[in-house]
């Protein structure tokens, strides 16, 4: 389906964030959240491919461009707050998605308020990226985007050094991710927080996804195990062959599972 509009939503602290919908903008339907290093842009092939729902609303998260900052406050329960702003925003949703980052945050909002139908793709939680915290808080204070992508994709998601070097390459590439990283520090910090034995206990449903590339092996795979001991009524789905990444290499493929999950 093709986007419509975008919506800016007041959040805490003075922040916003900003919303892209596709499809009927006056019709309940799925509220998609992202992760860490991705913003709606990354998730548009995705939003266009789905049918199940007559709207898609893609959030643009606090301290990425439109959006708002992070401020000083952030943290973890920030973007629960967030979350429900959206959800007070899009009354009637239907089903929230959450990718990485932006699944654990939907667990921790369905603990709370009821959600009839939550899906996670990968959801992460401490301790993922725990050991590159100290790194990760010097780049940060020095400002050095590159240090911290660098940081990322070699000490965090496991990338070979000759992978690096091919996105440091492309230039264009190279400098979005420089962009999409400078909340990175901060949001690692937030994920590591503690978070409850049990999650997602208002929500009628729970699907959980994880890569058939990713199951077993960390850092996604081991991350997703310890979600999901939390999650214990969730259904759980596998992406053959995919990975974490797949809202890009394979935006079809997720958007026609999604489209069977429909409850």
């Amino acid at each position: 389906m093709e986007q419509t509009f975008q919506k800016q939503i007041p959040v805490g602290g003075g922040s916003w964030v900003t919303v892209e919908v596709h499809g009927d903008p006056g019709a309940p339907g799925l509220v998609v959240l992202p992760g860490v290093m991705s913003d709606a842009r990354a998730w548009r092939r995705v939003a266009s491919a789905v049918r199940a729902w007559p709207s898609v609303a893609v959030v643009n998260r606090r301290g990425r461009t439109p959006s708002g900052p992070l401020t000083d406050t952030y943290s973890l329960r920030t973007e629960v707050e967030d979350l429900y702003a959206v959800l007070d925003a899009f009354d009637g949703t239907r089903a929230v998605f959450g990718w990485s980052y932006g699944g654990l945050i939907a667990l921790l909002a369905a603990d709370e308020r009821p959600v009839r139908q939550l899906i996670a793709h990968e959801p992460v939680m401490r301790p993922f990226g725990l050991h590159a915290l100290p790194d990760l808080a010097s780049a940060d204070e020095r400002r050095d985007r590159d240090a911290t992508v660098d940081i990322v994709n070699r000490r965090i998601t496991g990338l070979d050094p000759a992978r690096v070097a091919a996105l440091r390459a492309d230039r264009e590439v190279w400098e979005d991710l420089r962009r999409l990283s400078e909340p990175l520090y901060r949001e690692t910090l937030a994920l590591n927080e503690s978070v409850p034995d049990v999650m997602a206990r208002r929500a009628d449903r729970v699907d959980l996804i994880v890569g058939g590339a990713s199951r077993g092996t960390a850092p996604y795979g081991t991350s997703f195990d310890d979600v999901r001991r939390r999650v214990p009524a969730a259904r759980v789905h596998e992406l053959a062959d995919e990975g974490h990444l797949v809202h890009l290499e394979a935006p079809l493929q997720l958007a026609e599972l999604l489209n069977g999950l429909a409850d």
